[in-house]
Formats: structure tokens, C-alpha cells, sequence
């Protein structure tokens, strides 16, 4: 099924097309001086850094990074992020006085840092997507061993049980490394967020398919997902190693999530599931809650935006979709008894 993480993650692409040197903010003169000052400087206004008194190169003192404890490492920021930042902040609330209206900078709304994390609001609602996921997995997982009988005592009748633990452990992946990006925009992350997407995406993709046309026998199994995985791998490999081309990317991740779009949609109907009900309701309202995406307005307080509006919708939608993977579990154990009997 493309369930709301299909959709989820294929709007995390969408979010970070963009130019990270075009938009209104840094291509302000006023602000591309106060930047220059500041790394030649070590000071945006009355603000001054330490790190930019250190250069990489300082065989004496090191890197900035370096002389912090590591739990205090993560919190702090290179000379140039601590410039940008504060140059950003001095301007914006220059305008805000003037009544100015907000622009982006570096392709991103000015957002106010809390404890070092750069989109706080999409960090936690990133985090409470992983904890739905997290609970949902454990009533799956206790209603298949505790509360529903077992085969020779032992094993469940779903046959699906281990591809939802896989899709579980994907998801929690995912965003978790959603949180960590959304925490501090840099290389490392960005590419182990889009990665860990493309990953759920295709997995995702691999389970409508498996799901939907009731496919049972390992060795079909392995057939339909050998070459889907192959192009999976071959793509992240593509966007890690060879070019990020957000444009290819997103081609690839929109035409995975419309192929399991239209797989669920159709499977709901045809099979006349008892809880099909639940799954269009996560599909109608996923589809619904993508219009946040295209509805894009600077964070009201500096905190809260579309992007993190949208984390947050998704965040029922898990419930939701997890009740319906339990009902699935229960319809399928229920049937694979009396056939049984």
C-alpha cells in the first residue's frame, strides 16, 4: 500500500528541491556583507563565535569541532552556519519592525534554533511519527504471539508477519534519520535521510505488490523482489556516491509512491476487505494532508510550518494504518484456522 510514509517521504523529497543559493534572503546585499564581516571577523553584531577563530588547518588548537566534549558537539555549529544563522536573525527582525514579510534563506524559512536543532517542531513531530511506528509494531507483534493462536504452537497463520516486521524496522529508520536531518542540515544527513526514504519507498512499494496479489511462495516472492531491489540499491548507491540529482530522485520516488497508490487503491476495492475501510482513509486523507506541501507559508514563531504541520498529520494516520495491518493479521489467521480445521 502507499501508506502515509509513501506519501510522507515522497514530500520530504519534495521539500528539499531546491537551490540552496537562490532564494530572496541570501541573495540580500545587506546580508551577504554582514556574512563576510562575520567569518572575517568571528562576530555578527554583538555576537561573537569562538570557532571562527579556529581554522582547520590550526595544528595547535584544531578544528573548532574538536575541542568540545561530544555531548556538547552536536549543539554547536561552524563558523559559517553561526554566521548565517545570525546574520539571518538580525535582518529578519529589522524587517519585522518595519513590517516586513519573512523570505527564505539558502532555500529555508528563517527557523529559531532550540538546543541546536534547526527545525525544532518538524524534529519532534519526526520523532513522534517514530514512537507511532514503534507502538504499532508492538500490538502487531503482541496480538500475533499473545493473542491470536499459533501454528503447531509456534509460529503465526499471517503469512506476512515478517515483511511487516521489515517495513516496521524501515519506517522507524526513517524517521529517525528524518529527526536527525531536520536537527542539522548537512551532507552526512541529508543523504542519510533521502537514502533511508528511498529504502521504505521501495520496500514499501515490494509489499503492496506482495500483499495485494497474495503472493505466498518464497520463490515468488523472491522473483518479484530481486530486480525492484536491485534499482532500489543501484539508486541510492546513484545519490550517494555518483550525483544527489533531486530532480531524478524525485521521479523516482514519485512514480514508486503513485504505483502503490493505485496497487492499494484497487486491491480495497476488489478484495472487499473487511477494514478497506481504514485503508482508504489513510490514503484519502494522506492525499489530503499533502496539500500542506504545496500550501507554503513562513514557521508562525519561527517554529512551526507547512513541512511540520504536515509531520504531524501523519502522526494519526500511523495509528490508523497500524489497526489496519492488526485487522489484516487477524481476517488472514482467521481464515488460515478454519482452512485448518
Amino acid at each position: 500500500m502507499l501508506d502515509r510514509y509513501s506519501i510522507a517521504f515522497l514530500l520530504i523529497f519534495s521539500w528539499h528541491i531546491v537551490e540552496l543559493n537562490a532564494s530572496a534572503g541570501d541573495a540580500n546585499p545587506h546580508y551577504r556583507d554582514c556574512v563576510k564581516q562575520c567569518e572575517e571577523t568571528g562576530c555578527a553584531g554583538h555576537r561573537c563565535f569562538a570557532n571562527c577563530k579556529f581554522s582547520g588547518d590550526d595544528l595547535t588548537h584544531g578544528p573548532w569541532y574538536k575541542q568540545e566534549p561530544l555531548y556538547l558537539q552536536w549543539k554547536k555549529w561552524d563558523c559559517q552556519s553561526d554566521c548565517r544563522y545570525f546574520c539571518m536573525v538580525d535582518i529578519e527582525k529589522e524587517k519585522e519592525l518595519n513590517n516586513g514579510v519573512p523570505v527564505k534563506y539558502h532555500g529555508k524559512w528563517p527557523f529559531r534554533r532550540i538546543y541546536g536543532m534547526q527545525e525544532p517542531a518538524s524534529v519532534a513531530f519526526s520523532v513522534l511519527n517514530l514512537a507511532a511506528h514503534f507502538h504499532g509494531w508492538v500490538s502487531f507483534f503482541i496480538l500475533l504471539y499473545y493473542k491470536m493462536p499459533l501454528k503447531d504452537g509456534k509460529k503465526p497463520y499471517y503469512e506476512y508477519v515478517n515483511l511487516w516486521h521489515t517495513y516496521a524496522l524501515l519506517s522507524m529508520n526513517c524517521w529517525f534519520w528524518s529527526a536527525v536531518f531536520h536537527s542539522r542540515d548537512v551532507d552526512l544527513t541529508e543523504k542519510l535521510d533521502y537514502s533511508s526514504a528511498v529504502a521504505l519507498l521501495g520496500y514499501s512499494l515490494i509489499l503492496a505488490i506482495l500483499r495485494s496479489f497474495n503472493v505466498r511462495d518464497e520463490a515468488t516472492r523472491v522473483m518479484i523482489s530481486a530486480p525492484l531491489i536491485a534499482f532500489v540499491a543501484t539508486h541510492i548507491l546513484f545519490i550517494n556516491f555518483y550525483k544527489l540529482d533531486y530532480g531524478w530522485n524525485m521521479k523516482v520516488c514519485v512514480g514508486m509512491a503513485v504505483t502503490q497508490l493505485i496497487i492499494w487503491a484497487v486491491w480495497g476495492g476488489v478484495s472487499r476487505h473487511p477494514s478497506r475501510w481504514k485503508l482508504w482513509l489513510v490514503v484519502f486523507a494522506g492525499g489530503l494532508a499533502m496539500l500542506l506541501e504545496l500550501y507554503d507559508f513562513p514557521p508562525y514563531e519561527g517554529l512551526l510550518d507547512a513541512h511540520a504541520l504536515w509531520h504531524a498529520t501523519t502522526i494519526p494516520l500511523t495509528y490508523i494504518w497500524w489497526s489496519f495491518i492488526r485487522d489484516d493479521a487477524e481476517f488472514r489467521t482467521s481464515n488460515g484456522v478454519k482452512k485448518a480445521k
